[in-house]
């Protein structure tokens, strides 16, 4: 089946050069809007956020507790909210979140595989078990530091040095958000969850992503900064001999969210960092099915391991990004269910010890379009490659969509250049 997506014919503005982000300029960077044909986030009524917000629902924030409350303050009627200054969403610790009762060395004794075994999860612990204290003491920790964003808003960074560390900033079934200029710091699971049965070994899983946009549509999130911060994965203990995880994803998009730009942001030194649809089940297939539309452009992806992105059902352009690895890089684009993703015009820089094959990794069949990406200055096959060195998994070329809905096409051997000096926060124009 070919589609040709979006109303009108998109002329391709190829360059050499760097060049300010696309989008309209007005004094107050508070009021911009996503350009017309900007990505999927464009597509029919477009994303404003807050720019219509009168004076009365433009607030300044300085603390989560602030930052909660100019959320709530007039419902969905369009608000601009400044973060003034790094919001610390996690300053009570830890400890402050704890059940009364909960003992993390009684957790990992009574769980420990050589007691327990590895056959069985601990859904079924009743409440009064350390699971289920330890479930409780989650539950705090999830009410105080996830903020929910209502329909109409914009959330912007003032300045270079304002964002979150240890924020869940959830974009639940609401229309017409902004996020930009913010750093953002991965929320760090103060209780993730043992599961004996999940590989061989076991593994700890944790919540909580940086943003997540769930069952949204009109989405704009642009020049932020995600980054694990003070908290590396190369930083947490292990447990049981597996690493004990306290990340998540920084940025998800899920549950029939739909009309998502993603452009100008940096993602760096993290594991799981964007998915795009999170479930292969029926039940999901029967939300995602025909949504999770969504164009990523000029991202830096520096030293991430996977899932920039990883896809699921949705017609997903991801253009003119940067993608720049180490030796712990395990793939970048993710072809997964019903995925129809097209990648082109993209630069990659790998270290000599990753061989190129390795940049599509291929879960489900599901064919895509990857065309004009050059590996190391180099242009490249991204779709051959990957098949020669992976014979097993062979993927398909043809994605089955064209898309239109795109500003401006840099020449991808100088996007290394335009994206490393304007993407992130603190860049905004």
């Amino acid at each position: 089946m070919t589609a040709a997506v979006g109303c009108t014919a998109l002329v391709l503005a190829v360059t050499g050069t760097a060049a300010a982000a696309p989008g309209p300029h007005t004094p107050d960077t508070a009021r911009q809007v996503l350009g017309a044909k900007d990505g999927w986030g464009s597509y029919g009524t477009g994303t404003t956020g807050g720019a219509k917000a009168d004076a009365e629902h433009v607030h300044t924030v300085t603390t989560w507790e602030g930052f909660k409350a100019a959320l709530a303050a007039g419902g969905s009627a369009p608000k601009i909210i400044k973060v003034k200054g790094t919001i610390d969403a996690d300053g009570p610790g830890c400890s402050a979140f704890e059940a009364p009762g909960y003992d993390f060395d009684t957790y990992l004794k009574t769980y420990a595989p050589e007691t327990w075994g590895r056959d069985r999860d601990l859904d079924a612990e009743p409440d009064d078990s350390p699971e289920g204290l330890r479930r409780a003491s989650a539950a705090q920790q999830d009410k105080y530091i996830k903020a929910n964003v209502p329909a109409n808003t914009t959330i912007v960074g003032i300045g270079k040095n304002a964002g979150f560390k240890g924020a869940s900033l959830q974009i639940k079934n609401v229309d017409n958000v902004i996020v930009r200029n913010l750093t953002l710091e991965s929320p760090l699971d103060c209780f993730p969850q043992w599961d004996p049965t999940d590989s061989a070994d076991g593994n700890w899983n944790s919540e909580y992503d940086s943003a997540v946009i769930t069952g949204s549509t009109h989405v704009w999130i642009d020049h932020n900064t995600f980054t694990d911060g003070d908290h590396p994965n190369s930083t947490l203990p292990h447990y049981y001999g597996r690493i004990y995880e306290q990340h998540d994803g920084q940025l998800d998009i899920v549950k029939g969210a739909d009309h998502v730009t993603v452009s100008w942001n940096v993602f760096e030194e993290h594991d799981k960092t964007i998915l795009i649809g999170n479930s292969d089940s029926a039940a999901t297939a029967a939300i995602d099915r025909g949504h999770l539309k969504v164009t990523l452009h000029h991202n830096l992806f520096k030293n991430v391991i996977e899932r920039a992105p990883r896809v699921r059902f949705g017609q997903v352009d991801s253009y003119n990004n940067h993608y720049v690895a180490n030796a712990d890089y395990g793939y970048s684009l993710g072809i997964g269910m019903e995925s129809q993703l097209v990648a082109q015009h993209n630069a990659f820089t790998l270290p000599r010890a990753v061989a190129a094959g390795k940049i599509l990794k291929k879960w489900k069949e599901a064919p895509l379009t990857a065309t004009d990406n050059y590996v190391n200055g180099k242009r490249t096959d991204l779709i051959a490659v990957h098949n020669a060195q992976f014979p097993e998994e062979i993927l398909q070329s043809g994605a089955g969509w064209t898309p239109t809905l795109r500003t401006r096409v840099d020449n991808p051997k100088a996007v290394p250049g335009i994206v490393d000096h304007q993407a992130g926060a603190g860049r905004l124009r």
